[in-house]
């Protein structure tokens, strides 16, 4: 099923039961977005192949490979990594975890408004898809972590880093507000955008992202641990966290 308005952005809904992908195509199709529907697993790693959305809308229990593996897949495919909204059965907490770690950039629980979905993409496409103010588009510098923001892109030395939208607007907020303590509820309101949400949300990002820029994850020294308050971003030498002012 393919529905096409005029010049708008394509998501892939990827949903087997058939009023649910229905319900959902049209609260975006009304909101003014490109939708394509994928049934099952491997149609939609086909389509995001095919299609290039710009954003995945992802049911875990699928047919074939299930909505982590297709997650998975994608995110080991390379690339400008595809925001993914998952959808997740009450009582799942554990998969919803795991659809997190494997880079889902917000996640729905059944049974879901179609409203609020339709704001969460919003949300999340806002973020992807930011051309921030020319001040801004300098790159953020920690040591020998560069994370810039007119591309979107970091790397640590001369390795480039594959992070998800929301892992790189985590390391963008910390690289520019080193040395201070954020709580998870102030990271979930000025990364995620979020005045309410669950904390594991904040958990989850702050783990992937110490798997890719720290030497040690499991003895983190960029992103610490402060007990009972929340985290605070270290940077290693004098130049640490400076926005890099040359042209």
């Amino acid at each position: 099923m393919t529905v096409r308005p005029a010049s708008a952005r394509r998501v892939l809904v990827v949903e087997d039961d058939p009023t649910v992908a229905e319900v959902v195509t049209g609260y975006l199709v009304a909101a003014g977005y490109e939708v394509e529907h994928a049934a099952d697993g491997l149609a939609a790693l086909e389509a995001v192949a095919a299609l290039r959305p710009q954003l995945v809308v992802l049911d875990l229990m699928l047919p074939g490979l299930d909505g982590l593996e297709v997650c998975r897949r994608m995110r080991a495919g390379g690339g400008h990594p595809v925001p993914v909204v998952m959808l997740t059965a009450r009582g799942e907490e554990s998969d919803r975890i795991l659809g997190l770690e494997l880079g889902a950039d917000d996640y729905m629980t059944k049974p879901f408004s179609p409203r609020e979905l339709v704001l969460r993409v919003a949300s999340v496409l806002r973020r992807a898809e930011a051309q921030p103010p020319s001040a801004a588009t300098r790159d953020l510098r920690a040591g020998d972590l560069v994370a810039s923001p007119g591309a979107r892109r970091a790397r640590r030395g001369s390795r480039e880093l594959n992070l998800t939208a929301r892992e790189f607007d985590l390391l963008a907020f910390l690289l520019r507000n080193p040395g201070r303590v954020f709580s998870r509820e102030e990271l979930l309101l000025h990364v995620w955008g979020w005045e309410f949400g669950d904390m594991s949300t904040v958990t989850v990002h702050v783990r992937r992202l110490r798997e890719k820029i720290e030497d040690d994850p499991a003895v983190p020294k960029l992103i610490s641990t402060v007990w009972s308050a929340g985290y605070r971003f270290d940077p290693p030498g004098d130049e640490a966290g400076r926005e890099d002012v040359r042209s």
